[in-house]
């Protein structure tokens, strides 16, 4: 048996916070870590400087300072789960209840939130089953905030995450997704769970995290019209590899940063998983706090790093040097540049998933394609209800559809390779996503480049990989 199931067996007589204390201890044990002492630092005690990440982390377990190695017990501001995740969830539930553990309600249901993203519209018998499933542990357990597709609101998770201003600077924010991480754009500590956490947050309101060492990321000079986040994201991830920031926090700051759209952020944050992070990070600021006032009047307390912190690494990106990068097949890390790879045939190409059809990124498309007609398949999904519905008062959705592409709902089918789109043996799709590991968006023999809604718009075009400087407006 595994050893959090002996512990919470063991437990299940005694009080709840006894259980609480010895499963998380079991999962800390399972990984090698020690507990941290309960005692905080004396009054006199000279507290060490904080990057962002450790502060948060800090108050919410209730601590006056913390390092890196730590582990502490956090207390959670909001947990997400998704039509995927969501029945992991709830089956770890089940296999709760039978080892005798009385589940009647949770943590805070005003604190959950769940949408159906991955196979909607439903993809077949099993998805729709799952949506079922999905909405009738919402019902049981008072979860107010779930958007549904077809009922107004809905979208990509990690999309409504800021779009409906669902998490908040300062918060700890855990999901049922490895791309969690895409809201610490905000200024929270955002990072995803496997089912067992999740169903334990659900339960408690808390989870231990080892507190990760912070890599500094900062991005000087002026932009490029055609260099987009993504592009950043990629030639970092190409810089120190696909498992270079394991467990880590990946923070960005620099000029750059602080000029970039709230949008246009999330999309740094969000590739931090495809770099091995445990969460990626920017400190909130003006951009921040107008990207809220739009959307919520709910109260918040940001936290920043103190001055003179010490990052466990400092990169910094010249970007005026960047040239419109691209991952080839099958690694976000196997980066090269698109000038190098003009001429490569394409089958398909899409805008779509998290990370590539948020507004601003339908609106860098839709300039590249005003005008002119795609040469091969071309699909646009964008990542919400409310984005589409902006772009639809925008006039994108018409420039799309005259250039040839199709448009449609929001979700991550072809993203994960589950439908609305997915590739056949031997296809070559440039998509704004972020991964391209064999298999990833459809059949183990296709291939897919990831690059910035520019490029794909640019490539759509001409039929092959192209540089959208060479695309006239």
């Amino acid at each position: 048996m595994p050893l959090f199931l002996a512990t919470l067996t063991a437990s299940i007589s005694k009080r709840s916070d006894d259980i609480r204390t010895r499963l998380n201890l079991a999962f800390a044990f399972a990984k090698g870590f020690n507990p941290p002492s309960a005692k905080s630092p004396s009054s006199g005690t000279v507290l060490a400087a904080m990057t962002i990440t450790e502060k948060i982390l800090a108050r919410a377990a209730g601590r006056q300072s913390v390092s890196p190695g730590d582990v502490v017990f956090a207390k959670v501001d909001k947990v997400m789960m998704h039509d995927v995740s969501g029945p992991g969830v709830i089956k770890v539930f089940s296999e709760w209840e039978k080892k005798g553990l009385k589940l009647d309600k949770i943590w805070n249901a005003d604190r959950v939130w769940v949408t159906e993203d991955h196979f909607v519209p439903a993809a077949d018998r099993v998805s729709a089953e799952n949506i079922i499933t999905l909405s009738n542990f919402t019902k049981k357990y008072g979860i107010k905030k779930h958007f549904k597709y077809g009922l107004g609101q809905y979208g990509i998770c990690h999309t409504l995450s800021h779009e409906e201003a669902m998490v908040l600077p300062g918060e700890v924010y855990v999901g049922g997704d490895s791309h969690t991480n895409t809201t610490g754009a905000m200024g929270a500590f955002a990072a995803g769970l496997g089912h067992t956490d999740v169903a334990y947050v659900l339960m408690n309101g808390e989870i231990w995290f080892k507190v990760p060492e912070t890599m500094m990321f900062k991005v000087e000079g002026n932009k490029p019209d055609h260099i987009m986040a993504k592009d950043i994201i990629l030639k970092v991830i190409g810089e120190i590899g696909t498992d270079g920031a394991n467990y880590k926090t990946m923070q960005f700051a620099g000029d750059v940063v602080k000029k970039l759209s709230m949008e246009e952020r999330l999309t740094l944050t969000n590739m931090t998983t495809e770099a091995g992070a445990k969460n990626g990070i920017i400190e909130p600021d003006e951009t921040t706090y107008a990207y809220l006032r739009e959307r919520t009047d709910a109260q918040y307390s940001p936290v920043h790093s103190d001055d003179n912190v010490q990052y466990s690494e400092t990169f910094t990106i010249e970007i005026e040097k960047m040239e419109p990068t691209i991952a080839k097949p099958f690694s976000p890390g196997n980066i090269s540049v698109a000038r190098e790879l003009q001429g490569t045939e394409l089958d398909k190409a899409y805008i779509g998933s998290c990370t590539g059809a948020k507004l601003d990124d339908l609106r860098a498309a839709a300039k590249i394609l005003k005008g002119k007609k795609v040469k091969i398949r071309t699909e646009v999904l964008p990542a919400a209800q409310s984005i589409y519905m902006k772009a639809m008062k925008e006039g994108l959705v018409e420039i799309f559809m005259e250039a040839g592409a199709i448009v449609g709902p929001p979700t991550c089918g072809a993203c994960c390779g589950a439908h609305m789109g997915v590739l056949g043996k031997g296809e070559i799709c440039i998509s704004t996503t972020n991964r391209n590991f064999p298999g990833r968006m459809g059949h183990v023999e296709s291939q897919t480049y990831l690059a910035s809604p520019v490029v794909v718009a640019a490539s759509a075009i001409t039929g092959r990989i192209t540089d959208p400087r060479d695309v006239k407006n």
